[in-house]
């Protein structure tokens, strides 16, 4: 496999993975980023945890889809993700929801 096709395959898989959340985001309440990855999740709970001379992050989440191109299954019942890092959530709206017509992929 030379480096275009590996490009291609890249950017495929890439699309796909893409094409799959667009179908799945409906399903979902919260959108969640971490340092590593990208979550879509029903429930989440957030808590900072103290130790003595910093602090971390414990992030639960429920009924998850992960954004992971090497996953087999994207669809986890439950996630608990520990970090210093930073992490977003987001509650979607309905509308957000729909995708704006210049990001829709026609099939």
């Amino acid at each position: 496999m030379d480096d275009d096709d590996f490009e291609d395959y890249d950017r495929e898989v890439e699309l796909a993975l893409f094409r799959e959340y667009r179908d799945v985001v409906s399903q979902f309440r919260y959108v969640v980023e971490t340092e590593r990855r990208f979550y879509l999740a029903n429930e989440v709970e957030l808590v900072r945890q103290d130790t003595e001379n910093d602090f971390y992050f414990e992030l639960s989440m429920k009924d998850v889809w992960v954004w992971d191109v090497y996953r087999s299954d994207r669809f986890v019942k439950a996630v608990r993700v520990l970090t210093f890092k930073d992490v977003n959530v987001e509650e979607l709206s309905s509308k957000e929801l729909e995708l704006p017509k210049e990001l829709a992929l026609d099939e």
